[in-house]
Formats: structure tokens, C-alpha cells, sequence
């Protein structure tokens, strides 16, 4: 029979060598990040969030998420089991207003090549995408269309057209389609961007809500010209679809982090999203994220490009001067009031 003495000391040996042979983040922080799930939740993860988690020395636990909602009930729970959320800029601002959020120390997190639209005092934005005009080439031949105007000229372009459920961007192509400068949109005006949409309803054949649902419509010939992310109309030409999109007049939106308020580990967070902004590991984007972009101007100055590289990405300096950031602050202040007039006028 063994003593308990010898028992002891097997348990203490046992316990000894654990230690010594534990992987050495074992005693580390995990910060758990929560997104939107899919193949963008897998780019970004290999793209910038595990550099940065790296960079941080902490540990990437992944979750996904339906939206604001989810947040919500995390934080007043009071015991979030989330540290970082990736969302849209629109959310973001939206839930820092309603308290969901640690402030972003921008003594940790430098702001030096970031646009002033791409982050507010409790988040900052992570990744670009754009929202963009594309169309059928078997339809238009060699008349291609050159923006939004386009888009609304149904004579010149007859055809099945597309638009999004959803007012964000929507409303900024409606003024920009009816004449209004690209630097002079915000503050929207709403009743002027709702009439130019009501000149075009009769042509949208379908209101898309899903970026998987928009890519199908214009892949199977079932509309003409579209509103649509980059990045989904992209595969569709990759897949072999007579296809083309312009950056001209298109809509800048952003992807963004934010540490959920309570977190636990909250000055690890700001560590990994110092990094994640960092021009180094936002200049891993354009070569590994095509038709998404980096929010950091400066990961074109610290690393070189191929001339093919910079005509995809949508941030390039010669693509993003085409386009016009959205105002997620704007959109924070008037989400609700014109998500129900937009509703209104798909309705009728």
C-alpha cells in the first residue's frame, strides 16, 4: 500500500512538472472577440486580429454575434463574458452613446493615420469596405455606367436595378445620384434623399438584406445594376460573371472594435486593438483582404504594393478619393427616425 506521505509527494511531483512543461500562455490573458461569424470573421482573425493578439502576448478566444442586441444583453448581464466586439461603425457609435462601451485610451491606441470619421471616444474602426455601383456586362455592352446618376437613369440604362433594406449608404447614393456634392452630404437631407428614392422604386426589383443574397442576384442575371459591397461582388466576378463595378461615388463604411464595458480584461483590449490599428498589421489587408481595405493611411507607406494590389483595394490612394466616408455619427443621432421612413417607402 502506498503512504500518505509518498502519495503527497507524487501529487506535489505531478504538480512540479505541470508547471514546467504548461505551454507558456497558459497563465496569459484570453480575450474573447465577438463577430459577425462567416468568411469575413475568418479573414479578419488571420489577417489582423491574431498579429495583433500576438503582438499583445494574449490569447484569442472567438465568438459570434446577431448584432447590437447581443451586446446589449452582455453588458447589463454585468458580467460580459465578451471583452471586444466587431461591429459597424453605426453600432459602434450607437452603443457608445448608450453606455455599452469602455472609453478606447488613445494614449495606448495612436489615431496617426486613422481619419477622423474612423473612430469616436469608445471605439475605432478596423477594416473599410465600399459600397459600390456594379452591373450585368452582357446587359450594358460597352455602355458602362459611370456612378449613381447612372443608376437613376432609367432611360439611358434601362433595366432591373437593386438596393439594399437598409438606409445606410442607401440614403447617401440617393443625394449623390440626385446631384449633391460628395462634400457637401452630411448633414443628410433626409426628405430630399427619400424623393430621389421614390423616383427609382418602381425599377428596384428587389430590396436585398443580405450581402450573400446580393452577390446571387446579380450572379444569376436576376437584376441589371446594382448597389452592393465590394467584397461580394468581387467573388461573383471571380466566379466567372460578366460582371464590372466602380469605386466612383461609392460609400466608404467601416468595421469597428470596441471593449465591452465591464470587461475584465480591458487593458489587455486596449493593448490588441493598439495593434490591430497599428500600420503594420493593417497593411497585411490589402494584399490578404482584396476589396476590403485598411483604416490606417499609412499601411501604403509601410509597405509596398503591386499595381494590381492598389486597383482592388478600395482605400488605395488613388481608389479612395473616389469615394465619400459615411458619417456614423450622423447615423447614430438618426438611425431609428429614418430606418422607419425608409421602411415606409419600400412598403408603398
Amino acid at each position: 500500500m502506498i503512504s500518505l506521505r509518498h502519495k503527497a509527494a507524487c501529487l506535489i511531483g505531478a504538480a512540479l512538472i505541470a508547471s514546467v512543461t504548461a505551454p507558456a500562455f497558459a497563465a496569459g490573458t484570453t480575450l474573447t472577440v465577438a463577430g459577425f461569424g462567416g468568411n469575413l470573421q475568418t479573414d479578419l482573425r488571420k489577417t489582423i486580429w491574431q498579429p495583433a493578439a500576438d503582438k499583445a502576448g494574449v490569447e484569442l478566444r472567438e465568438e459570434t454575434h446577431d448584432g447590437l442586441a447581443a451586446v446589449r444583453v452582455q453588458v447589463q448581464s454585468g458580467s460580459p463574458t465578451w471583452d471586444v466586439v466587431h461591429l459597424g461603425a453605426d453600432e459602434c457609435a450607437v452603443g457608445g452613446k448608450e453606455g455599452l462601451f469602455e472609453p478606447i485610451d488613445y494614449k495606448v491606441v495612436s489615431t496617426d493615420g486613422v481619419d477622423k470619421l474612423a473612430y469616436g471616444d469608445n471605439w475605432i474602426a478596423t477594416n473599410t469596405y465600399s459600397v459600390v455601383l456594379a452591373w450585368r456586362t452582357d446587359v450594358y455592352k460597352d455602355k458602362k455606367p459611370q456612378g449613381w446618376k447612372d443608376l437613376w437613369d432609367v432611360k439611358n440604362f434601362p433595366g432591373r436595378r437593386a438596393l439594399s433594406t437598409y438606409p445606410q449608404e442607401m440614403m447617401e447614393i440617393a443625394l449623390l445620384a440626385d446631384g449633391v456634392d460628395k462634400d457637401k452630404l452630411y448633414p443628410l437631407d433626409t426628405k430630399r434623399a427619400l424623393a430621389s428614392l421614390d423616383k427609382i422604386k418602381k425599377n428596384v426589383s428587389v430590396w436585398w438584406s443580405s450581402g450573400a443574397q446580393s452577390a446571387q442576384l446579380i450572379k444569376d442575371n436576376e437584376v441589371d445594376m446594382m448597389a452592393i459591397w465590394g467584397s461580394r461582388v468581387a467573388n461573383v466576378i471571380k466566379d466567372g460573371a460578366p460582371v464590372e463595378f466602380t469605386y466612383q461615388d461609392a460609400i466608404l463604411g467601416y468595421g469597428c472594435l470596441a471593449i465591452l464595458k465591464g470587461s475584465p480584461h480591458a487593458a489587455d483590449a486596449q493593448t490588441f486593438i493598439a495593434g490591430v490599428v497599428s500600420p503594420e498589421v493593417q497593411a497585411r489587408i490589402p494584399e490578404m483582404m482584396p476589396y476590403y481595405g485598411p483604416t490606417n493611411s499609412k499601411a501604403f507607406e509601410v509597405k509596398q504594393f503591386t499595381p494590381e494590389v492598389l486597383a482592388k483595394s478600395n482605400m488605395s490612394p488613388e481608389n479612395v478619393k473616389k469615394q465619400t466616408f459615411l458619417n456614423a455619427n450622423w447615423w447614430r443621432d438618426n438611425n431609428a427616425l429614418v430606418r422607419e421612413d425608409y421602411s415606409l417607402l419600400m412598403s408603398n
